[in-house]
This record gives structure tokens, C-alpha cells and sequence, in this order.
């Protein structure tokens, strides 16, 4: 019972404390609201791409550069997203970017499609707008994707042709020449068109949006800064030897250290509800159909939150240091957790380090939940997240100190 009073005290100082409320409640609805809008196009409802205007200087008149600007650039999958505006000269597109009339600018240089057909890959300049770097990206990949298709088909034309004219044939009508080219005509056909060998299916979830995302991702990133919040106050009442004052009374040091635990938990655990409720009302976020999966995530990822604030506590000493390394840590584990940006942007090698971040596994079980999933998805993270929460408890206890 002693555990319990403690948490609650040490939790009604937290709620009266109206710094803490601005930072902790307010502040990460603000900045949800701000991402979420702002940020909203990159998670269309049909994961297109975010509205794009090129500009684009035509230096090459043939089939290829024709088929990459009229069936690539303005085919049935980009037409809506790309609006392409053509120029005569360098200087126009380079004015036009600088005039913010056009978020991408490219050149295609002369001789640019013949050029891949013999496999002589001519440069593709592209200019980008400072402001504009997603929409530079995905022209850039469309663009590399596009010849290096092209680049393919012109190597298998020259390694077939080799075959071919290697090969003696007993009709000697055979006219070498145009079976070559009519093959090379086949595989370009076959590179520019729409059919694909792999055919993929809707797994019946639905991509979530920015607003969504962001939700999720602000809740799992403030919620974490508990664990700095947490070890603070436990260092600032061994500081001011309130923390040894308890230690010395009737009451068994396991029950005041649980009781410290129970705090945070309390505090994040409440903060989560809060914002899964504003953010529902406020901004119509749909958290998914099933509750009690939303419940149980932020219960594991409150005790992994509160355990890491007990380790925090047990090993530094004093409540700047642990604002400087609490707040920069903080910071590191928002970015691998993918809470600035999708972690599916990253190497694969910084997407293995991010198991190391609590609010990682909590950001992937939110966005799953989003989609509706099943429990047998959600028991590595909620496993992940409760271990780690016992384990950063005993060891933050076995290392804490009442002076």
C-alpha cells in the first residue's frame, strides 16, 4: 500500500506542475496538429507521390526521351501527381526554379535516348529547389530507374545479336540485320511497358495517413521523456535528502522504489490516454477498431519508459547531467525510433540499431494497430517493451543510492 501512496504523491506534483503540462500534454498535440498537416501529403490515402512540378529542357528528339516524357513522366500512375512544364534553354529552368515556378528542374541532353539504346548513357542534369528535396528524390529514382531499365535492354539486344551473328544458318535469305533490330524493337517494347512478371495483391489494410502517423509518432517520442522527468525528481529528492529521509522510516526500500517506478508509469500511462483522446477528438485520428491492443501497447511501453527512468536515477548523480544526457539521449532514441522520420527511409544497418529504442517497437505496434493486426503481431513488441521496462528496474535499484 505504501507503493501506491508514494506514486500517487509523486504523481499529483507532476500534474501540478504547469511547466511539465504545457510540455508533456500540450506540446505534443501542437506539434502533431503542425507535422501532421504540413507533412500529411507524403501518406496519401493511395501512397502517391506529393504534387510535383517539373521543369523539363528537351534537348533530344527521338522514340526514347518521347516514351520517358509521355508515357513515364505523364503516364497513367504520375500524370496527377507530376504537372510538367517545358522549357527552351537552361537559363529559363534555372529562372523558373529560382522564381519558384517549378519544384524540380531536368535537362535531357542531345541524343539522350539514342544514346541508351547503344548503351552510351548521356547525363541527366537535374536541378532541385532547396525547399523541395523529397520531390528532387523521387524524380531523381524515377529517372535512374527508367534508364537503368533501358541500359538492361540495351545489353541483353548486344549480348543476343552477338549470339546470333556467331551462329551459322543453313537459310541464307536470313536477313541478320533485321532480326537484330526487331529484337532490340521487342525488348524495348517490353521495357516500356506497363506488364509485370510479379503479380501483387492488397494484404486489406489500408495505408494510414500523415495525421496518423505523426500521432502515433509524437505520442511514442513524448511519452519517452518521462524517462528523463522520472529520474529527475528521484535526484533531485536524493539531492535534497528526502529520498534518504524515506529510506530511513518503517517503510521496506523495495515498497519506496516501486513506489518511485509506479510514479512514471502512472504520469506516462495517463499521458498517453490523454493523447490518444484529444488527438481522436481533435484532429479525427483513428487509433484502429481494437482498444484493448492500443491499451496494452502503452501499458508495456509505460513500464519500459519508467524502467529506464530507474536506471537513469541509479547511475547519474546530479539533475543537470541528467537533463543534458537524458534530453540528448532522448533526442537519438526519437530519430531511430522513427519518431522525425519513417524509419524506412534509413540504411538497414541503422534500422537494426533501432531495436534498441523502446519507442521503435511502441511507433510500429500504434501503426499496426492503425491497420488492424492480429495479437500474435503484437507479442514480440509487448514482450520487447515489458522485459526491458523489469530489467532497467533492477538495475536502476541495485545501483541507487539514498545519498
Amino acid at each position: 500500500m505504501s507503493s501506491f501512496t508514494i506514486a500517487w504523491k509523486d504523481m499529483k506534483i507532476r500534474l501540478r506542475d504547469r511547466k511539465g503540462f504545457i510540455s508533456m500534454l500540450l506540446m505534443p498535440i501542437v506539434l502533431t496538429a503542425i507535422l501532421g498537416s504540413a507533412l500529411g501529403g507524403l501518406f496519401g490515402e493511395s501512397g502517391s507521390i506529393p504534387d510535383t512540378t517539373v521543369g523539363i529542357v528537351v534537348s533530344s528528339d527521338d522514340d526514347l526521351t518521347d516514351q520517358f516524357i509521355n508515357k513515364v513522366l505523364q503516364g497513367d500512375e504520375l500524370k496527377e501527381s507530376i504537372t510538367l512544364n517545358e522549357y527552351k534553354t537552361e537559363t529559363d529552368l534555372k529562372t523558373a526554379i529560382k522564381n519558384q515556378k517549378v519544384d524540380v528542374g531536368m535537362i535531357l541532353p542531345a541524343g539522350w535516348g539514342d544514346g541508351l539504346m547503344k548503351g552510351d548513357v548521356k547525363e541527366v542534369t537535374i536541378f532541385s529547389n532547396p525547399e523541395k528535396e523529397i520531390q528532387f528524390t523521387i524524380l531523381n529514382s524515377i529517372a535512374t530507374s527508367f534508364i537503368n531499365r533501358v541500359t538492361s535492354v540495351s545489353l541483353a539486344t548486344e549480348v543476343v545479336s552477338k549470339e546470333i551473328t556467331a551462329v551459322p544458318v543453313s537459310n541464307q535469305d536470313m536477313n541478320i540485320a533485321n532480326v537484330i533490330t526487331g529484337l532490340a524493337k521487342e525488348l524495348s517494347d517490353i521495357a516500356s511497358s506497363d506488364l509485370n512478371v510479379v503479380t501483387s495483391e492488397k494484404d486489406g489494410k489500408e495505408p494510414i495517413s500523415g495525421m496518423q502517423y505523426y500521432a502515433a509518432a509524437m505520442c511514442a517520442m513524448f511519452i519517452l521523456f518521462n524517462t528523463t522527468v522520472g529520474a529527475k525528481s528521484i535526484i533531485q529528492e536524493r539531492k535534497t535528502e528526502t529520498l534518504a529521509r524515506l529510506m530511513s522510516s518503517p517503510i521496506v526500500r523495495s515498497s519506496i522504489l516501486l513506489g518511485k517506478f509506479l510514479g512514471t508509469f502512472y504520469f506516462s500511462f495517463l499521458q498517453f490516454i490523454v493523447f490518444v483522446i484529444a488527438t481522436h477528438y481533435l484532429f479525427g485520428v483513428n487509433w484502429g477498431s481494437n482498444i484493448i491492443q492500443l491499451l496494452v501497447i502503452g501499458l508495456a511501453f509505460s513500464i519500459s519508459v519508467a524502467g529506464v527512468s530507474m536506471l537513469i536515477a541509479g547511475i547519474i548523480t546530479e539533475d543537470k547531467t541528467a537533463d543534458t544526457v537524458g534530453g540528448i539521449g532522448v533526442q537519438i532514441l526519437a530519430v531511430l525510433g522513427g519518431s522525425m522520420i519513417p524509419l524506412a527511409a534509413f540504411p538497414n544497418s541503422i534500422q537494426l540499431i533501432a531495436n534498441i529504442a523502446p519507442n521503435k517497437w511502441a511507433l510500429e505496434s500504434f501503426i499496426e494497430i492503425m491497420n488492424g493486426t492480429t495479437w500474435n503481431t503484437l507479442i514480440l513488441p509487448i514482450s520487447v517493451l515489458f522485459l526491458s521496462g523489469l530489467l532497467t528496474l533492477m538495475i536502476g535499484s541495485l545501483k541507487l543510492k539514498p545519498r
